[in-house]
């Protein structure tokens, strides 16, 4: 069989490294998509079984849309907050209910906001941060950071935070709290649209397998 024959035939799916991804791929399997080589202890990344047609591989979570969005993978299993800091063009197909958490603004205990000064916000998220400071009205300023967000206002190099809250024990022993939540997060399947349209009878069966809340 030639490997644009295979391509075809298989369900290319990517997800995210880590308990999230483990997690979405027992719900995949039960929807009768199971593939028993991914569960074996090895340091493979990519995973199929023929019989189904279907092929996993793993990748790191930020990076899932964008295997999607460039047809690397037909479908994948990204954060709603990848998918609103990045917009990558996919089609966002379920609520899947897992890897629930919100996007939230913080500040340390007690902090007092001015609003006649420009807000300090420390972030990895600058996109979701810009448009939900822009839907208020507030002047503010970005300062990007990949890392240790919490560490930010306690050095003074910002006023607050926007980053995402799970439990919020990290916040707590910082004396960090939470002042507003922006969205809640929660783990989405995603499509590339191009295999979304040649490929829609087994995503539709893996979608019925799924349930979820559909976008």
């Amino acid at each position: 069989m030639s490997e644009d024959r295979q391509n075809k035939d298989f369900l290319n799916v990517a997800l995210p490294k880590g308990r999230l991804g483990e997690t979405v791929y027992q719900r995949f399997a039960a929807a009768g998509f199971e593939c028993p080589a991914l569960l074996e202890n090895s340091r493979k990344l990519i995973f199929e079984n023929a019989s189904v047609g279907v092929r996993y591989f793993w990748v790191k979570p930020s990076d899932v849309a964008i295997y999607v969005a460039r047809g690397a993978a037909d479908i994948g299993v990204a954060g709603k907050d990848i998918l609103l800091e990045y917009r990558p063009e996919v089609y966002e197909l379920l609520d899947l209910g897992v890897g629930k958490c919100r996007m939230a603004v913080a500040a340390p205990v007690g902090y007092h906001e001015d609003p006649a000064r420009t807000l300090r916000v420390a972030t990895k998220f600058s996109r979701i941060a810009r448009d939900y400071y822009a839907g208020m009205g507030r002047d503010i300023d970005i300062i990007h950071l990949n890392g240790s967000i919490e560490i930010a206002p306690i050095l003074g190099l910002s006023d607050v935070i926007v980053d995402i809250v799970e439990t919020g024990t990290t916040l707590r022993e910082n004396n960090l709290e939470v002042r507003e939540t922006i969205v809640q997060i929660s783990a989405r399947l995603i499509a590339n649209k191009s295999g979304y349209k040649f490929k829609r009878e087994k995503i539709l069966k893996l979608m019925d397998g799924l349930g979820g809340k559909s976008e």
